[in-house]
């Protein structure tokens, strides 16, 4: 798929997940875990990815391997980081990461989170300064 139409089905797509978590009743003021979703059959490309996400300032899972239906097998990888559910802050991070990956022939299989309940208690009920600027965040990590 050409570049950019592979970002604006990501755009497209982001939209539509903010759109059915809000929905849902989940929280619009909460800080999100994004995890971006990467696949390879190689390995080594694979893990040169993560590493220059790391690099950027994302947070990285485990390889894991992942038997598709037609039987073949690829690594997978999660990219994590924390986020306001504002579409112009995930679409920046969706833009860095396919640049990166692309460079690895990786594959970018979107992103997803976890429904915020907005009458749950906080678990941090002390500040513990990692607060993060909403007006000050691009969404791209460095």
């Amino acid at each position: 798929m050409a570049y950019e139409a592979l970002l604006e089905e990501q755009r497209e797509e982001t939209r539509q997940i903010i759109e059915e978590l809000l929905e849902d009743g989940s929280d619009p003021d909460a800080l999100y875990t994004i995890e971006h979703h990467l696949s390879c059959n190689n390995f080594d490309s694979l893990e040169k990815a993560a590493v220059d996400a790391f690099k950027l300032g994302y947070e990285v899972t485990e390889p894991e391997e992942l038997e598709l239906e037609d039987g073949t097998t690829v690594m997978c990888v999660d990219i994590l980081s924390e986020s306001a559910l504002k579409p112009e802050l995930i679409d920046a991070q969706v833009e860095q990461l396919i640049n990166l990956v692309g460079k690895y022939n990786v594959d970018y299989d979107g992103w997803g989170t976890y429904f915020e309940d907005p009458d749950a208690e906080d678990e941090d009920d002390e500040d513990d300064g990692d607060v993060i600027d909403d007006d000050e965040d691009t969404g791209v990590r460095h």
